[in-house]
């Protein structure tokens, strides 16, 4: 690691743990016990989004080669929005508010990573594919998922249509903290296989044809990366809902900062970006403004200047 990537690494640890103080210690008026014990499992929640998100994306812009498009480009959004709906129309308004927690999750993620695990498996091992008609088809996918859900949305009586609404969009303020002890260990688990890759995804970013030359089994990397990125993304989304913009701003100023661009470097500076990110953003729109403004519309909001900014940049060169 380059010094300047250490100076980097470094200032942001440094910057990460004040924030982290300053969400567990910050303005406790009660009992400390009970206040470090709530703010604690908060605090986990959103250093794991964190983590998952700046990951994912890192991942998937090595996999495909391209720096300007995200996971969610691949209709996990569209997908999770189309589950939420479904389930809200076959259950009715009342059991879909009570079918909360474990049980919820677990629908969600299984859905989503069997959806597009079949899916890179069937274009991308057996069917030969390529990376980007994989991307392509998520696209497609995404379209006809949210063309059912605008067809559902008609045919909802408005307090279903209420309670669906307020399912839909992310939340950082009330985070399932009771689905920690599921989604640690899986987001631990991908982080675990991405170590081992590490050597791998140097060889990936160099395309497909050096790949297969220096020996790398290419398919089977990109499929195991892939698989990664479902997982990830499933877990995060499930958690706090879809984030369209969020790991495509992080990864970009980890690409802007990072001098030594492995992706061991990328990935730590980026989560730490990201855990910068949330875990700041909500202490100060939580603590400080009295949730005046929400988190995750400032940061779709930077996001997506951010996104046509890369656009922008692109074309002209």
């Amino acid at each position: 690691m380059f010094k300047s990537d250490r100076n980097t690494l470094i200032s942001l640890g440094l910057l990460s743990i004040t924030f982290i103080i300053l969400f567990l210690t910050y303005n406790v008026g009660g009992s400390w016990s009970f206040a470090l014990a709530f703010r604690g499992k908060k605090l986990v929640v959103l250093v794991l989004i964190a983590i998952a998100i700046a990951t994912s994306t890192i991942l998937f812009h090595t996999a495909t080669q391209n720096r300007i498009i995200t996971p969610s480009i691949m209709g996990f959004d569209a997908l999770f929005i189309f589950i939420q709906t479904v389930l809200l129309f076959f259950m009715g308004a009342i059991q879909f508010i009570s079918f909360e927690g474990i049980a919820k999750f677990l629908v969600e993620m299984g859905v989503m990573v069997s959806v597009f695990l079949a899916m890179f498996y069937w274009l991308f091992l057996r069917g030969n594919r390529s990376v980007y008609l994989l991307a392509l088809t998520g696209i497609i996918l995404g379209i006809f998922f949210r063309s059912l859900v605008n067809f559902i949305f008609r045919i909802l009586d408005p307090n279903s249509f209420a309670v669906l609404q307020s399912e839909l969009f992310s939340s950082f303020n009330a985070v399932e903290t009771n689905l920690i002890f599921i989604a640690a260990p899986m987001i631990i688990a991908c982080l675990f296989f991405v170590y081992l890759l590490r050597y791998k995804l140097e060889i990936i970013a160099l395309g497909k044809n050096t790949a297969v030359a220096l020996g790398v089994n290419y398919r089977a990397t990109v499929f195991a990366m892939l698989a990664i990125i479902a997982i990830l993304v499933a877990v995060s989304t499930a958690l706090v809902g879809p984030i369209t913009f969020f790991g495509l701003l992080v990864s970009h100023l980890a690409y802007q900062i990072t001098k030594h661009q492995n992706h061991l470097n990328l990935i730590i500076i980026s989560s730490l970006i990201a855990i910068c990110t949330l875990v700041g953003g909500q202490f100060i729109f939580e603590k400080l403004l009295n949730m005046q403004a929400t988190l995750s519309i400032v940061i779709e909001c930077i996001g997506g200047i951010t996104f046509l900014l890369i656009l922008m940049r692109a074309h002209k060169k």
